[in-house]
């Protein structure tokens, strides 16, 4: 029992960041932002940007007439 009491009071004395849960917030928010960027300029122009170009590393995304009604490709 002492020797569990004695590795929890060492675990207390270290400081730690948890570098883990902060690695998964950046990496998810850089995600969100990357995706919701493609969406966006895929999507249909909002008031004011309907002239404005596409910019080269956003890639076109083809749309389907009927999506998911037929033959398979």
């Amino acid at each position: 029992m002492t020797i569990l009491m004695e590795a929890a009071a060492q675990g207390i004395n270290e400081p730690h960041f948890p570098w883990a849960f902060t690695a998964v917030y950046v990496i998810g928010f850089i995600a969100a932002v990357t995706i919701g960027s493609i969406a966006w300029y895929n999507s249909k122009r909002p008031v004011g940007w309907e002239d404005k170009e596409r910019p080269s590393f956003v890639p076109k995304i083809e749309k389907e007439e009927t999506p998911g009604i037929g033959e398979p490709k």
